[in-house]
């Protein structure tokens, strides 16, 4: 069992363990032939639909789909994260950080931030040097900088405090 949010609006149940998937409770009586690796063609009640996945992130559960020309964002929650839903834990799953610290000894090259800045997940906080190598490291979540512990050029120590999150 499968809860799927589209553009975070409309929710759908969707269960996959018979012979045909079920879509809030009735069997969905489709047509389904994979093109390629990205592309599908989909009959559904006498209609064609051509359906290209453009992004997919299997870790955050969340996809990117183009259905005739039209964009839609979905998120699942398989039954584990639903059962954490219900038992009022879905907030505990969600990543809190409280700060970046050092993954290896080495050299700041440059920061990208300071105190009072907000960074989204993925942003590039600063590089690292190590073993003559640069090191992008990168912000884990979404957050706003408490403290910037270390400076463009210092040198650190591994499990060193670099940054702190409010």
């Amino acid at each position: 069992m499968f809860r799927a949010s589209v553009n975070d609006q409309e929710s759908f149940e969707i269960d996959f363990s018979g012979d045909q998937p079920v879509l809030n409770g009735q069997p969905l009586a489709w047509d389904l032939v994979r093109l390629n690796d990205r592309m599908f063609h989909i009959l559904h009640q006498n209609r064609s639909y051509t359906a290209e996945i453009l992004a997919l992130d299997a870790a955050e559960k969340t996809a990117i789909l183009k259905i005739n020309q039209t964009i839609h964002r979905v998120a699942l929650k398989d039954r584990f994260d639903l059962l954490l839903e219900q038992m009022g834990m879905s907030a505990a799953s969600r990543t809190r950080v409280n700060d970046i610290k050092a993954p290896m000894p080495g050299l700041i090259l440059s920061l990208s931030v300071q105190a009072g800045d907000t960074v989204q997940k993925g942003d590039t906080v600063l590089i690292l040097e190590a073993m003559k190598m640069e090191n992008v490291i990168k912000s884990p979540a979404d957050g706003t900088i408490k403290t910037v512990r270390i400076s463009r050029g210092q040198t650190v120590e591994k499990n060193q405090v670099l940054v702190e999150f409010m």
